[in-house]
């Protein structure tokens, strides 16, 4: 009997893994630069977490990964997590001791119910969380964040939509809508689904049409929001708080060059934005997103404080940055080969050659690799080492393991110096 991977899960191949190394490096090494530091969650946590705060949209709840802890500690329902924003909220509750700023970032899996099979259940993510500020300086920064490692990883033409949680919320106010249809309408639309708006009754009144019109609103210009401002809402003041955020926040993001489009109904994701939303966007597929959701620290325990972030989908964008150039991979290749009496000779030229930078194999009897630049043989015999380079198909040789990394010094400056 064959065993099968489970479905709607994925193997990664020594080639993907250095897709997705490549990704993570550039995420960490920008967050790090940044100033952020690096957490790491629990894959496990309790469900109440996303539940009892009514946290994620009941379309997303719908499709988590949950079940009693029966032979655990706690005999609670526990969930493979859906999300990497609340596990990090909660970490910062519980675990920080200064309760003022804190610039975060992590790397993990997310876990989601896909009922077809063709979509992975395990997602990967890169996420940074900036939690005790609420200025649009904040959430500008991680936009730019974001936009820089995209353009790290060699990516173009990344499209940039942005909405705003706070307007939708106002708007569907406005509307006259109760607490509970308000809910559930917006996750509707933060779930994708405008046609949720077709059965409000309230739309068809003459005050309301402006309103439907602003839900739906699409444009490239700060101005658009400030004609706004002027004219449809001037006598809706419950929309202007919102309005003048997303405004700013647009104006800052215009000053530093970045394309853009507003999209208002856009805001697909997960409810506990209260803000800015932002998604990315790479040849029409969404590579990552973040936004402000100021309301979420309050809610799980924690002090009255703002926080934004976003995650970047790693496995999107391993289909999407192009494969690095290994050919200086292998032009450090060497391929160790010592007589059956030379064996501790072998290793110690092995470990200085790795310490040198050099990616070293021992021969184990079956050939190697077959892609080795350089071919070291360790002989019982003067001179102790032959090297032979297999590309130009020159012998060298040495006494020492200095003098091997002489050679090879010598050689490989000699190439780059004439290409």
């Amino acid at each position: 009997m064959k065993i099968q991977r489970c479905k709607g899960t994925r193997d990664l191949s020594p080639s993907e893994m250095v897709r997705f190394r490549r990704i993570e490096d550039a995420f960490r090494d920008y967050c790090l630069g940044w100033g952020y530091e690096e957490v790491r969650t629990p894959t496990l946590e309790y469900l109440h977490l996303f539940t009892s705060t009514g946290t994620l949209t009941p379309g997303m709840l719908g499709r988590v990964y949950s079940f009693l802890d029966w032979d655990g500690w706690s005999g609670e329902r526990v969930v493979l997590r859906p999300d990497g924003t609340i596990p990090v909220a909660r970490f910062y509750i519980d675990a920080q001791k200064k309760r003022g700023q804190s610039k975060l970032f992590y790397v993990a899996n997310v876990f989601v119910f896909e009922e077809t099979g063709k979509e992975s259940r395990e997602r990967w993510q890169c996420g940074v969380e900036l939690i005790g500020t609420g200025s649009n300086m904040a959430d500008v920064e991680l936009m730019t964040m974001s936009l820089e490692i995209l353009s790290k990883l060699g990516l173009t033409g990344v499209e940039v939509k942005l909405s705003h949680a706070g307007l939708i919320r106002a708007i569907l106010i406005k509307l006259g809508l109760s607490p509970r249809e308000q809910e559930r309408i917006f996750d509707q639309i933060l779930d994708g689904d405008m046609k949720a708006l077709a059965g409000i009754k309230s739309i068809g009144r003459e005050p309301n049409r402006g309103l439907m019109k602003l839900l739906k609103l699409k444009g490239k210009s700060s101005g658009l929001l400030k004609n706004l401002r002027a004219t449809t809402v001037m006598d809706i003041p419950e929309l202007e708080p919102a309005l003048d955020d997303f405004t700013r926040i647009v104006e800052l993001v215009e000053s530093l060059g970045y394309e853009y489009q507003i999209d208002v109904a856009s805001g697909r994701g997960f409810e506990y934005y209260t803000g800015v939303i932002f998604q990315l966007f790479v040849g029409g597929k969404k590579v990552g997103g973040g936004g402000r959701y100021d309301g979420l620290i309050p809610v799980l325990g924690g002090p009255d404080i703002g926080a934004s972030g976003f995650a970047l989908y790693v496995d999107r964008l391993m289909n999407l940055i192009a494969p690095e150039d290994s050919a200086g991979t292998e032009a450090r290749r060497i391929l160790v080969k010592a007589e059956q009496s030379m064996v501790k000779e072998g290793f110690g030229v092995a470990r200085a050659l790795r310490e040198a930078g050099y990616v070293t194999e021992l021969d184990l009897g079956a050939g190697g690799q077959a892609d080795s630049r350089w071919i070291l043989e360790v002989q019982g015999k003067a001179p102790l080492f032959v090297l032979t380079d297999v590309l130009n198909s020159a012998r060298f040789e040495g006494q020492t393991a200095s003098d091997i990394l002489d050679i090879l010094t010598k050689e490989t400056g000699r190439e780059n110096s004439s290409t």
